[in-house]
């Protein structure tokens, strides 16, 4: 007779091990295998259409003959969700908004329902955390239109499947998916095995409806979703609602995007009445920046299809320690740690015996190879302690060699900054020939890094 096997599964990210472990070797988290017993079959049955699905086999489709609905995306009526949604809701879809307490992600989609709902096709705000007169005090104090709006208080998750079973809405919210579970799986709301069911099942009745659905999902310490990695599959768009500690800036980024780019972000500001739209992040961002100071430099930075102008702050200074610290925020440290020896290598600077921190005024986290040739200059402005000139902004990567490489979409990122007043653009000798001649006297093309100091750093 053939014994029963024993195996253990990850609850977070269901890597497969022989043995208990206490440690995970994918996800690195503690006691997060769980034991399952796989018993044994007694044979293979015969393939049959009475034990296949349905009743029937299973064949591939050519693809020409797979029949597409084609739906048009809802509008949020809020520009910036609509930029890293790739233009609007996809009936049908499922979304997992996740962010920090506080933070306001119970006023933004309480802010989209109220755009989205209309007589015809409501919206349904499904709150497991607050009451109904919570939820009403909210509205009000947001000046929110209720027209259309509609708020249910439940934890249960059929009772949810029913409600959205029963009007054509045009958007539902969870608020939040780690709080409701379903009543047939006995264990508490926020296990594991809760979490995933109940977020399947809401899946699947959304998918039925065509009703795009929002999850809004609780955040650990690290700063990552909560709950099992299966979650994030489930869903067609992860979102990250996140902010500057004593900030009032919130950006929303994709992380996952099944039907739209993950590279735009939302830019908002929290006010009294809630998330308010920053148009012009660039004016933003630059608000604060002092002048005649040295380490600060402007880059035109580019998140998807829209250029930002941010300020990247540096502070050099001696070190006490034999080991010079290389502290990097909004960057990655790796990369400041290259530039800062390509500096010393080409330029001559001396930053052996110097502590470096490098910061992106803002929050704002910066991803590209063009940020070089702006970390690289508010370094060296750091270092000699001469201020650059307020009128500059600056793009471009910086090889190991000291050479500044093209970058993409430099026109783009041209215009941004010529309409925010910056009267000279630095950027590398390949990007000249797509931002024209016209404006020729405005920039200040540039082959390697050790031509910076020359051109750029002026006396206080």
């Amino acid at each position: 007779m053939a014994k029963t096997r024993i195996q253990y599964k990850c609850s977070v990210c269901g890597r497969i091990e022989p043995k208990w472990l206490g440690m995970c070797p994918g996800c690195e988290q503690w006691n997060t295998m769980e034991k399952q017993e796989l018993k044994p079959t007694s044979g293979t049955k015969p393939l049959t259409p009475g034990n296949t699905i349905a009743g029937q086999y299973k064949k591939p489709i050519m693809a020409q003959d797979i029949p597409i609905a084609d739906h048009e995306r809802i509008l949020c009526h809020l520009d910036e969700i609509d930029r890293v949604l790739g233009g609007g809701l996809v009936p049908g879809s499922s979304i997992l908004l996740g962010g920090e307490p506080g933070i306001g992600k119970s006023t933004l989609l309480l802010q989209m329902c109220a755009g989205i709902a209309n007589s015809n096709s409501p919206a349904l705000y499904v709150s497991a955390e607050e009451s109904l007169a919570q939820l009403k005090s909210r509205t009000q104090r947001l000046g929110l239109d209720q027209d259309g709006l509609k708020f249910l208080a439940s934890t249960d998750t059929d009772n949810i499947r029913q409600v959205m079973e029963q009007e054509p809405w045009n958007l539902v919210v969870i608020d939040s998916i780690q709080t409701v579970r379903c009543s047939d799986i006995p264990s508490p709301a926020g296990g594991v095995s809760q979490v995933r069911e109940s977020a399947s099942r809401l899946v699947d009745s959304a998918m039925a409806r065509n009703i795009p659905l929002v999850l809004i999902g609780h955040v650990t310490k690290e700063g990552n979703l909560a709950g099992p990695r299966a979650l994030e599959h489930l869903v067609d768009t992860v979102l990250y609602f996140e902010s500057d500690q004593g900030r009032s800036m919130r950006i929303v980024r994709a992380h996952k995007n099944r039907h739209g780019p993950v590279s735009e972000i939302g830019v908002f500001e929290m006010t009294g009445q809630g998330l308010a739209e920053v148009s012009n992040p660039s004016a933003a961002f630059l608000a604060d920046r002092p002048p005649g100071v040295s380490g600060s430099s402007v880059f035109c930075a580019l998140r998807g299809s829209r250029p930002i102008l941010v300020e990247v702050q540096a502070l050099v200074g001696p070190t006490p320690v034999a080991q010079p610290r290389r502290t990097a925020l909004g960057c990655d440290p790796n990369r400041v740690a290259l530039l800062a020896a390509v500096l010393e290598r080409r330029t001559g600077a001396s930053l052996a015996g110097c502590d470096l921190f490098i910061n992106v005024a803002g929050g704002l986290s910066l991803d590209e190879p063009a940020a070089d040739l702006a970390i690289c200059i508010a370094i060296l402005s750091s270092l000699h302690d001469k201020a650059v000139a307020p009128d500059l902004a600056v793009f471009g990567e910086v090889g190991l060699a000291g050479e500044v490489r093209a970058v993409p979409n430099a026109a783009s990122r041209v215009t941004e900054a010529q309409g925010l007043g910056f009267e000279r653009i630095m950027l590398p000798f390949g990007n000249m020939d797509q931002v024209g001649q016209e404006h020729s006297k405005r920039f200040m093309p540039i082959s390697s890094v050790e031509a910076i100091s020359e051109l750029v750093l002026e006396e206080k």
